[in-house]
Parts: structure tokens; sequence; C-alpha cells
């Protein structure tokens, strides 16, 4: 199955990147880092990102899998990503696109207006403007990830459908 994720993997490691440029650019703004978790909620997941997970799952070591299966089981019904532990995720290397976006300053509409957004511990006392380049623009990379989603799902026979599902779902396989 991985190469049905082989898209996704394209747009995690595109994604990554700019997430990182951003960073860069905005320097000692940015005070995201290991162990900061407060954007680290329950969210729902595309199939893709569903799989991407299992498989990432199914790569590590029996035990430590199966301790990771157990935790979120336990945890799915906290008000944090069940994946969290000690501020940290579980499954860093295959978290979905929008963890990968968490805390950089990004652009989106809601309501037919433009918005903008970014983690209220980022950008304290920023008075300048932030240019597109400095920001993430969620429409055109959800449309992506849609995109990618869809595919993947046209290569596949699975049972999964469109619909989104939580990360404590992606993990027990439903």
């Amino acid at each position: 199955m991985m190469h049905f994720l082989d898209n996704y993997k394209q747009l995690t490691a595109r994604v990554d990147a700019l997430c990182n440029t951003i960073a860069a650019t905005l320097g000692d703004q940015i005070t995201c880092s290991a162990g900061c978790s407060s954007c680290c909620i329950p969210i729902t997941i595309f199939p893709v990102e569903a799989s991407a997970m299992r498989e990432t799952l199914k790569s590590l070591p029996s035990k430590q899998a199966e301790k990771i299966r157990r935790h979120v089981s336990e945890h799915a019904e906290d008000e944090c990503c069940p994946l969290l532990f000690n501020h940290r995720c579980l499954l860093y290397e295959a978290r979905p696109i929008i963890c990968r976006t968490h805390g950089l300053p990004i652009i989106y509409t809601a309501n037919g207006q433009r918005n903008s957004d970014c983690c209220p511990r980022n950008l304290i006392g920023s008075e300048s403007l932030l240019s597109g380049i400095s920001v993430v623009d969620l429409d055109k990379l959800n449309t992506l990830l849609v995109a990618v989603n869809s595919i993947y799902l046209s290569q596949t026979e699975t049972a999964e459908t469109t619909l989104r599902v939580t990360i404590a779902a992606a993990i027990a396989g439903h």
C-alpha cells in the first residue's frame, strides 16, 4: 500500500519545507518547539492521512506500536489529541497535515472573508504585516489535500470513504 501514499508523502514533504521556511523567515517570532502542545486537540483526518499513520505504526517495533494503540484507545475521549503523551506526539513523523502547520501564521476564507490567524504565543509584538511567503494558505493546502485523498481513494480498494475519521478511529483501523 505504500505506493498509494506517494502523493501524500510528496505533499507532506512540501508542507514541511514550507513550514520550515516560514519558521526560519520569522525566526524567534515563532516560539513553537518540542513540548509545546497547546494546539494538540482532537481532530478528524482524511482516509489518506489515516492510512499513512497506520503504515507508520506498522513500521514500528510491535511493543512500541501496541503501546501507542493502547494509549490512543485510553485517551480517545480526552480534550487533547489522543496521540499526545507528555506534551509530545507519539507519531510525530506521521502527524496529519494540519498538525504540521500548527502555530504558524495562516490565512483562510470563512463566510466569504479572508482571515488570518496565528498561535497567540507567536508573533508577539510584531507590528509588521506578514508577506505571502510567511503564511500558510489553508484554502490552497486543503484543496491539495482533498485532491490527494481523492486520488488515494480511487487507487485503493478499501472500505474507506471520503469521510473524515478521528485519530483514535484511524489508529484502531476503523
